[in-house]
Formats: structure tokens, C-alpha cells, sequence
């Protein structure tokens, strides 16, 4: 127990801390970095509660395609650092509102709301020697097989429509006709010419 709750506050304050600084480093290479150790402390966390798939799913999807994925296009994107803090000096009253509307409610939260005393005893789930990723699926794939399925299409659209958002046509491009290349015939891409000994061929 002792071990467990050693591991739980270090991923904890680590988990913290790098999120924290993802909001507040001021270089978005940083962010993106202390971005990936939060997911990285995250699945330390859901491996002590003996989620494995939720701990492997976190670091596989998370760390390895998003957030290096935000890492290449931040890397590779020429932004203007010096308008965006003009921009966010330009906002600065209105962060602030929001930072302190948030800081109310969390206040509220944590120092008014009282627990009813109902649900004081855990409850156990009887696993029937089944692992944790046959339990998720189990769940996920009867009693919420709708909000899954709705959830799968909601993101085939957003898919859909960033590809229309930043798919650019342009006339001047050239882009290959399948179809009549595919109706090409010999006769009409072959040219049988007699070329005279010491003379060029006239096209």
C-alpha cells in the first residue's frame, strides 16, 4: 500500500505539474512535450487502478498519434508568435473573467457541496475470471453500443469536413483523367516514323 500510494501522488503531481505548464510555457514545442508526459502519468494512473487497456489505449492513441501529431504540425507550421501575444494582450480582460468564473465554480465545488452519505459502501464487480479489456468491450459493445456507434459518426464527419475545409482546387493544376487514359488506344499514343540516316525526326 505504501508503494501504490508512493506511485499514485508522484504520477499525480507530475500529472499536475505538466499540465500546468502546457497552459503556461510560452513556446508551443514545450506545450506539445509537457503534453505527452501528462498522458504518460495519466496511464501510470489507470495502471494502478488495473486498467490496462484504458493505460494502453491512452499512451498508444494519445502519446504516440495525437500529440506527435500536434508536435509535427506545430514544428512544421510558420506561425507568428509576436501577433498571436498581441492578439492575447488584446484578450487579456476577457482570460481573466473566464479564469475567475471557473475558479468560483471549482470553489463551490469544493468547499459547499456535501456528500449525501447514500453510497458509502464500494461496490465490487464480480469479474467471473474475465480481464479488463473483456469487460470494457462487454459494456461498450451492449449497453452503449448506440452513443458508440453515434460517437463513430459524429467523428466520420468531422473527418469529412476538415478534409473539405483544406482541400483546395486550383485551374492551373494538372491532374491525371483516368478515364481517358484508360480509353487510350495504340493508334492514338503511337507514331511510326522513318528517320533518314543523318537527319533528325521532324514531330
Amino acid at each position: 500500500m505504501i508503494g501504490e500510494s508512493i506511485l499514485f501522488y508522484t504520477f499525480a503531481l507530475t500529472l499536475l505539474g505538466s499540465a500546468s505548464c502546457v497552459i503556461l510555457a510560452r513556446n508551443p514545442v514545450h506545450s506539445v512535450l509537457f503534453l505527452i508526459l501528462a498522458f504518460m502519468n495519466g496511464s501510470g494512473l489507470f495502471l494502478l487502478l488495473n486498467a490496462e487497456l484504458l493505460a494502453m489505449s491512452l499512451a498508444i492513441v494519445y502519446v504516440g498519434a495525437v500529440a506527435v501529431l500536434f508536435l509535427f504540425v506545430v514544428m512544421m507550421l510558420d506561425v507568428d508568435f509576436t501577433t498571436l501575444r498581441q492578439g492575447a494582450k488584446r484578450h487579456a480582460s476577457f482570460s481573466v473573467l473566464i479564469g475567475l468564473i471557473l475558479g468560483a465554480e471549482l470553489s463551490m465545488v469544493a468547499y459547499l457541496w456535501k456528500p449525501t452519505g447514500h453510497a458509502t459502501q464500494t461496490v465490487k464487480v464480480v469479474t467471473q475470471n474475465i480481464t479488463n479489456t473483456q469487460m470494457i468491450g462487454s459494456v461498450l459493445y451492449t449497453d452503449y453500443l448506440l452513443p458508440f456507434q453515434v460517437s463513430g459518426l459524429i467523428l466520420l464527419v468531422a473527418m469529412i469536413g476538415a478534409i473539405t475545409l483544406t482541400l483546395r482546387f486550383k485551374p492551373e493544376t494538372r491532374r491525371q483523367d483516368i478515364n481517358t487514359q484508360m480509353r487510350r488506344t495504340p493508334a492514338d499514343t503511337l507514331t511510326m516514323n522513318t528517320v533518314e540516316s543523318g537527319k533528325g525526326v521532324k514531330i
